[in-house]
């Protein structure tokens, strides 16, 4: 995939519509007498790194930040910016030197409406570029629903799989990444944003995201992914409208509570637009909302977010860091009251 845009995502059955059925159904919880629960999950990660590390990937002390390589004619933001192979490396290239430090390649839109590419012209897409940038030490993540472009990106040099239906629209796509080893981003999908299904209809959006990712956690985990390279996504713009994108922001304590790192991707999505235009005024364009996304990356960042997924670097990257100074300084503020304190109490 490549634009994670546009809109939201595929409608739930409707409220109080009944249960889900087909191949988008959510699976009951199993039993979990085999695996900690989500909180002791999270505490364990907690204590060991802060904000969560992925098994397989390098250890940031900081929020991390995943720069986008669309290599589609047909993206909501960038499309056909970086359509070739040199253009594409040398942009992914670029994101590195501005602070990325990993690079999401995708050669399929998922913005509303969007045809899907066959398989060979994907893989003629991806394939390429994942290979240019891995040689030059990059570490790459392919964006993509399909496990043979999966596989042949991994065997090319990425070390990430990062598919926004989560393994819904391939069904060999689990089996795929569990024999690699890779880490596999699981985002909230309820499906292919066409007709219906761009827009999503909740009656509690924090909960039944919550519900529906870790349902499908499970179902991953169940298939032999290991829990530690398991990373989370709240699927922002996919069968969402803009309120239930912003209450999702303002709750991803909840999402963290999953135990699994969390990747926040608000990349000029369509609900900036509608925050940055007022009641009245139309959106800006895409690409005229980086400053608002810089500004997504900081909260992500400042709530304990993994990773964020962004179009251009370099402010997010600077407002990363940012938020983990004033983490720092909270963190050596702390120590110096408790020293005081113990010291008065002598």
């Amino acid at each position: 995939m490549t634009d994670r845009a546009g809109p939201g995502e595929p409608p739930a059955s409707g409220r109080g519509g009944g249960a889900r059925t087909g191949p988008f159904a959510f699976s009951p919880f199993r039993p979990r007498d085999r695996r900690p629960s989500p909180k002791a999950y999270a505490e364990r990660m907690s204590k060991q790194s802060g904000r969560g590390r992925v098994a397989g990937l390098p250890e940031w002390d900081r929020c991390a930040v995943m720069g986008v390589v669309n290599v589609t004619p047909d993206s909501f933001s960038d499309g056909g910016r970086f359509f070739d192979t040199t253009a594409a490396v040398k942009r992914g290239l670029g994101l590195v030197t501005e602070g990325a430090d990993l690079v999401d390649v995708g050669g399929e839109s998922t913005r509303p409406g969007a045809t899907r590419v066959d398989e060979a012209e994907e893989l003629k897409r991806v394939v390429p570029v994942v290979r240019g940038l891995a040689s030059e030490g990059v570490t790459v993540s392919v964006d993509t629903m399909r496990a043979s472009v999966a596989e042949q990106a991994l065997t090319a040099g990425a070390v990430l799989v990062n598919d926004v239906s989560g393994g819904l629209a391939d069904p060999a796509m689990i089996p795929v990444v569990a024999a690699s080893g890779a880490p596999f981003v699981v985002m909230h999908w309820r499906g292919f944003l066409e007709g219906g299904n761009v827009r999503g209809v909740y009656d509690d959006v924090v909960t039944e995201v919550v519900d529906e990712l870790h349902a499908r956690v499970e179902a991953v985990l169940a298939g032999g992914v290991a829990p530690d390279r398991v990373v989370v996504d709240p699927g922002l713009g996919f069968s969402k409208d803009a309120e239930h994108d912003l209450v999702l922001l303002a709750h991803l304590d909840r999402l963290l509570g999953l135990g699994h790192p969390l990747l926040v991707a608000a990349s000029r999505k369509r609900f900036l637009g509608h925050v940055l235009a007022g009641p009245e005024g139309a959106p800006p364009p895409a690409r005229e909302r980086d400053a608002a996304t810089a500004a997504v990356s900081a909260l992500a960042a400042h709530a304990g977010a993994w990773a964020v997924r962004v179009h251009e670097v370099h402010a997010t990257a600077d407002a990363v860091r940012v938020a983990r100074a004033v983490e720092g300084a909270r963190a050596t503020g702390a120590r110096t009251a408790s020293h005081t304190s113990s010291e008065g109490a002598r």
